[in-house]
């Protein structure tokens, strides 16, 4: 393929109580010199993100805005995105900042040559990054490692938000976590699917509690849980077929 046409990339950004963070962060992907579809998922938000999407959406700085009339998590969101996806390539973009658009076009490249099916960006081989809590950082390595056991893949970040996907393929991969164990079932999906994975650095700003960080050691937990599942009983069905 040629052309930045045939390689519209959609964004999908799962965004739950980010009113102050929601827009700059669309206004940092419009910034971007890609051909882009963004897709904004309200997951019924308590505070004013659902009002500054519409807002965003009227301007034209959003391309679709989806809200979800209850909390559903945020894998339920982004299944929400991916069934609105036009794109060519899917990506996630959360809504707060820690992760930097402007790594995305060079996480497209690999895709766009036609040598990956997918792309992970990794915090983990040396890009820039805030220092902030040691035992976050040991719990994803550990998750990581458990994860490349099951999948015999080699990635140092499998937590990342930052997986870029052809959408011919995620949209036919069996997906049905509706919180956090999503990042351990694609990563399941993809490597029992025979995906091509490429792995590159990028930046990353994490967020402490007091700014808003939602992740907390209960995931940790049901992540261990997530991965013996997706690993061990992927669904029946004829989606491995590339």
């Amino acid at each position: 393929m040629s052309g930045s046409q045939e390689f519209r990339l959609s964004v999908i950004v799962p965004a739950y109580n980010e009113e102050q963070t929601v827009e700059q962060v669309m206004r940092k992907l419009r910034e971007l010199p890609l051909s882009l579809e963004i897709i904004a998922v309200n997951d019924c938000s308590t505070d004013g993100t659902g009002p500054v999407l519409d807002r965003l959406k009227q301007s034209g700085l959003v391309d679709v805005v989806v809200h979800h009339p209850h909390n559903r998590g945020k894998g339920a969101a982004l299944r929400s995105g991916f069934a609105a996806a036009t794109g060519t390539v899917v990506v996630v973009q959360d809504a707060d900042l820690e992760y930097d658009p402007a790594d995305l076009p060079a996480l497209l490249d690999p895709i766009r040559k036609g040598k990956a099916d997918a792309v992970f960006g990794s915090r983990f081989q040396g890009g820039p990054h805030r220092v902030l809590y040691f035992w976050h950082a040991v719990g994803n390595q550990v998750l990581t490692l458990m994860s490349n056991m099951f999948t015999n893949l080699n990635l140092t970040d499998m937590e990342t938000c930052y997986k870029l996907i052809r959408a011919d393929l995620i949209k036919r991969l069996p997906l049905t976590s509706d919180r956090f164990g999503f990042e351990v079932e694609i990563t399941a999906r993809l490597a029992q699917a025979g995906a091509r994975i490429w792995e590159l650095p990028i930046s990353y700003s994490g967020r402490t509690y007091a700014e808003g960080k939602k992740i907390t050691w209960r995931d940790g937990v049901a992540a261990f849980i997530h991965i013996v599942h997706y690993n061990w009983f992927p669904p029946p069905g004829d989606w491995r077929t590339r």
